[in-house]
């Protein structure tokens, strides 16, 4: 079992916390938070042993999971690979790019891994669905949430949009070619709903949208590819798979066939992929338990968490 160290015990840490002390490869050694009222009662109401001393909870562990606020991502993960630790760090993995190249740059040096806590790559309705994504030429993705002050101190495209960035450059195998977008803040100092349209060298198309101040929750996202509509929804952890074959020369009664204007048929099936329900963010923390004890590339590497994190940049800029 690998010991691991949380820093950070807001909202987040507090589930991360729970979950590591359940696992099976992990031995939760502590954590450390810089709010010493909010440590005394996360420690007295669960029992986690706290570190005021930073430096002696990092030196006690093997992996560092850091779920603190943006701001300080970069100075916690510096410190601990500095130490050899292996790093897992919440989404958006630094505050700027340039933090986060540099971090791909400790984590080769040192000899360490990291990994990002992109959640949404561990949705069991992406993972039945992911191996069925073939090259999709559209993307179309919805993620709606009701007002939550909890998170208004960066834009929504660093709080929610970027799950869905994340998501199509781990599915669209090309470079980003142009980028247009729009964003109001309604509320917050940053923008509370945005647009974003972001087109690839091989032609593909992703056209996102989210907003913090919906009046019901959604996360939604449709592929459109040759011969086949999938669509996942993430909250609702439900997908749908509509593909299209070569029409049998002798339809049955009930098949659904579809004639273009070249006489060309084709008929219509659904798949129903497998579902197989799990705790998303026990299989990151677990994947990358793996990855340390395989010597594998983590699910999601810090390059996939900086790459994210400048797509999300580029949309911002246009605001």
């Amino acid at each position: 079992m690998l010991k691991a160290a949380v820093l950070g015990a807001g909202h987040l840490g507090k589930i991360h916390l729970r979950l590591l002390k359940q696992s099976n490869e992990y031995e939760l050694v502590g954590f450390h938070d810089a709010d010493p009222a909010n440590a005394k009662k996360v420690e007295a109401e669960f029992g986690y042993t706290f570190y005021s001393d930073l430096d002696e909870l990092i030196d006690a562990v093997d992996v560092v999971d850091i779920v603190t606020p943006t701001l300080s991502h970069y100075e916690c993960a510096k410190k601990a690979i500095a130490k050899g630790k292996h790093i897992f760090i919440e989404k958006p993995i630094t505050n700027t790019v340039e933090e986060a190249e540099a971090l791909r740059t400790l984590v080769a040096e040192y000899g360490v891994k990291g990994q990002v806590g992109h959640v949404e790559r561990f949705n069991p309705a992406f993972n039945a669905v992911k191996d069925l994504l073939h090259n999709p030429m559209f993307i179309e993705c919805h993620r709606l949430a009701e007002f939550n002050p909890r998170g208004t101190d960066v834009p929504v495209v660093l709080d929610l949009m970027i799950h869905d960035i994340d998501i199509i450059l781990s599915v669209v195998q090309s470079k980003v070619k142009h980028i247009s977008a729009s964003g109001v803040s309604v509320i917050s100092d940053t923008p509370d709903i945005a647009n974003a349209r972001i087109e690839f060298v091989n032609g593909c198309v992703a056209n996102l949208t989210a907003s913090r101040i919906s009046l019901k929750n959604m996360r939604k996202t449709r592929f459109f590819q040759k011969d086949a509509y999938i669509s996942v929804d993430f909250l609702e952890k439900k997908c749908e798979v509509v593909k299209m074959k070569d029409a049998p020369k002798t339809p049955g009664d009930f098949d659904m066939i579809l004639q273009n204007a070249e006489g060309v048929k084709k008929q219509i099936y659904f798949a129903n992929p497998q579902i197989e329900n799990n705790n998303a963010i026990l299989d990151e923390l677990e994947s990358f338990a793996n990855a340390i004890n395989t010597n594998t590339k983590p699910v999601v590497t810090l390059h996939d968490g900086t790459e994210a994190l400048r797509v999300a940049n580029m949309i911002i800029t246009q605001f």
